[in-house]
């Protein structure tokens, strides 16, 4: 049997080809280990069957939103649970979307909801520095292309997950001439290019580089688990950049088999109680409602300046220059 055979027996395998009405299918690219706790309580709490389709971590998040795209005349979920907006806004222009305002999203501030409904964002990461505990230590992103730290910094590949939305977002707020030229400076500066968010974490832990920008949930467990290392919040002073915040959003798929589930899905996504959940779970998310308990180490979204972005802008800048990052890092 060939490979599209394969796909196509697993597929009809997963929904067990058609899908019933007290089931729910929902594609998801957060990570399992922290998203399928919430499914579950979920199917506990009111009895919908949770049909879920895990992203890889090699696919970044683009394997689910591949197959939403390719399926999107004969839907087969309702529901797509993103760990970033920015691939919602890429379904929304494709057709794949509908709309849904949740009365759970009340209380969510109105920069991380679509205005027109087709996605809501929930329980957030921010990109924040990992860096060792010796010395003064970054302060903000400018500092990749300062002298002082030549060949001491690591960041991830620009061309996977959350980087590659970093980078398109400096690129929508700088513009595109700063942002190359930014780039270029890092590149000079002697740059470490990882693999991953973790692997940088661990670069910086383990002493090989100084400082690392990461998600803010790689940089909480690095610091969990005792490892040398600490959080930064990058460009916080006045005048300043502000840190990036990259929510998880949550999508109605148009014509999904099971519209009404997929709603209650959604609404529970989106519930104060999940938010507090992945606030608590080791990924360590930042709750986008004021007065929400976390850890003590979990950022409070008051506390911290926010970069300001148009998502949807960051989302077209991020499809432009992937030929400029192809070429800077030579792939």
């Amino acid at each position: 049997m060939n490979k599209l055979g394969i796909s196509l027996v697993l597929l009809c395998s997963f929904i067990s080809c058609s899908p019933g009405s007290s089931d729910v299918v929902i594609y998801v690219s957060e990570d399992q280990v922290f998203s399928e706790p919430v499914l579950k309580d979920f199917e506990r709490e009111t009895g919908i069957k949770v049909r879920a389709l895990y992203d890889t971590e090699e696919a970044k998040g683009t394997g689910v939103m591949n197959r939403l795209i390719a399926e999107k005349k004969n839907p087969r979920a309702d529901v797509y649970w993103a760990n970033e907006p920015i691939r919602a806004i890429v379904l929304k222009e494709k057709g794949v979307t509908a709309q849904y305002f949740s009365p759970q999203a009340e209380g969510i501030p109105f920069r991380f909801k679509d205005r027109e409904g087709h996605w809501t964002g929930f329980s957030a990461r921010a990109r924040v520095f990992i860096a060792g505990l010796e010395g003064t230590g970054p302060t903000s992103i400018l500092d990749y292309a300062k002298a002082e730290w030549k060949g001491r910094a690591v960041m991830a590949n620009p061309l996977f997950g959350t980087t590659t939305v970093w980078v398109a977002s400096l690129f929508s707020v700088w513009g595109d001439e700063k942002a190359k030229d930014f780039l270029s400076q890092i590149r000079a500066n002697g740059v470490k290019i990882s693999s991953s968010n973790g692997e940088s974490t661990l670069l910086v832990t383990n002493g090989e580089c100084t400082f690392g920008l990461v998600d803010s949930d790689d940089a909480a467990n690095a610091v969990r688990s005792g490892k040398p290392g600490r959080m930064v919040v990058p460009d916080q002073t006045e005048g300043g950049l502000g840190c990036l915040v990259l929510p998880n959003a949550a999508v109605l798929v148009r014509n999904g088999p099971n519209r009404k589930n997929g709603e209650r899905l959604i609404d529970y996504l989106l519930s104060p109680q999940t938010e507090r959940r992945l606030a608590f779970a080791d990924c360590a998310q930042i709750p986008l409602r004021e007065g929400m308990e976390t850890p003590p180490d979990v950022l409070a979204l008051k506390s911290i300046k926010v970069m300001e972005v148009d998502y949807e802008m960051v989302s077209k800048k991020l499809r432009e220059i992937q030929p400029f990052l192809r070429a800077w890092t030579g792939n």
